[in-house]
């Protein structure tokens, strides 16, 4: 028994060592190919950001609920029908009896009135229920959350201080300063539709402000985390400047990517899937022309944004795998 077994156990250990002394060639391409992959998820850049709004709704004014008592004249005030008229009764103040003629005069005159009040009742009844219904969208919990994404080649790199301009001056404070703000971003990739080569849209509507929170700032953190440093940010009307380090021998720069994060109180999602140039251009009108009164929340982030500062191809493909090319 104890020699087979030291035999086994030799032939166990000569088998190990030959397969282990064999290597499977891998091909140079994939070599290259795995080692650029490598390199780019390793590689820092700048990014750019501006942020204005959040999903809390204000508290709606009261001014028509509180009137002076100048203004407020009800049923048992001075013009009242009910109460003005108590101390003039047609059987008593006038003398005029209980006649056929006279009771059949005020009967006749309380049916006017009445049906004239009833006329008024149901106009402002319609009307109020006109004013409800145009009003649901921003007074219930429902958004909408949506994303644009462009990349541009890099014969579009004006764009980047276009955006440093727009984000240096904006007014973040006032819904109209951010309505602006959104509409300056999206004009300025909407000038440079020939540098556009890649693109990524999404548009999510949530039942609840909570969500909708939630669903912004998951987009934002995972936009955020592919660069490793922001050199320029207005965010809550604070400016802030970073200098930025560039890498030695860097690449020549290929792209820039511009991404524009948008909440608003649509009960339904903005727009679908973007896969052609027209499609996207109808996207970025609609973006520039929503309403202040719509507008909760935006957040404005491209990269690179330092002067100099590069993002490659194989760094596009590697941190924006989900683009398309348009």
């Amino acid at each position: 028994m104890l020699k087979p077994f030291s035999q086994l156990l030799s032939a166990t250990i000569a088998s190990y060592c030959l397969l282990n002394s064999f290597s499977m060639p891998v091909p140079s391409s994939l070599k290259s190919q795995a080692w650029r992959v490598e390199q780019a998820a390793l590689a820092k850049s700048s990014g750019g950001r501006s942020r204005g709004g959040s999903f809390n709704r204000s508290t709606p004014s009261n001014n028509g609920s509180q009137r002076s008592p100048e203004n407020s004249r009800g049923s048992g005030g001075g013009y009242g029908y009910g109460g003005g008229y108590g101390g003039y009764g047609y059987g008593g103040g006038y003398g005029y009896g209980t006649s056929v003629g006279g009771g059949l005069f005020g009967l006749m005159a309380l049916l006017a009135v009445g049906g004239v009040g009833l006329v008024v009742w149901y106009l402002i009844w319609a009307n109020r229920g006109k004013r409800s219904a145009g009003s649901t969208e921003l007074t219930n919990d429902i958004v909408t959350v949506s994303k644009i994404q462009v990349a541009l080649l890099a014969q579009g790199k004006a764009i980047q201080s276009q955006l440093a301009q727009i984000v240096e001056t904006a007014d973040l404070d006032t819904p109209e300063g951010r309505q602006q703000h959104v509409q300056e971003a999206a004009l300025a990739l909407l000038r440079m539709p020939e540098n556009w080569s890649h693109v990524q849209t999404a548009s999510e509507t949530v039942k609840s402000l909570n969500e909708g929170e939630s669903l912004f700032e998951k987009w934002s953190i995972i936009e955020r985390t592919k660069y490793t440093e922001e050199t320029l940010t207005n965010v809550g009307g604070k400016v802030t400047h970073k200098d930025y380090t560039l890498e030695p021998d860097q690449e020549p720069a290929s792209y820039i990517v511009v991404t524009l994060l948008v909440g608003t109180a649509d009960d339904k999602p903005l727009f679908q899937e973007v896969r052609t140039t027209e499609a996207l251009k109808e996207v970025l009108a609609k973006i520039s022309s929503l309403s202040p009164d719509y507008l909760m929340i935006f957040e404005l982030l491209w990269t690179p944004q330092a002067e100099g500062d590069s993002l490659t191809y194989d760094e596009l493909l590697t941190e924006y795998s989900d683009m398309l090319q348009i």
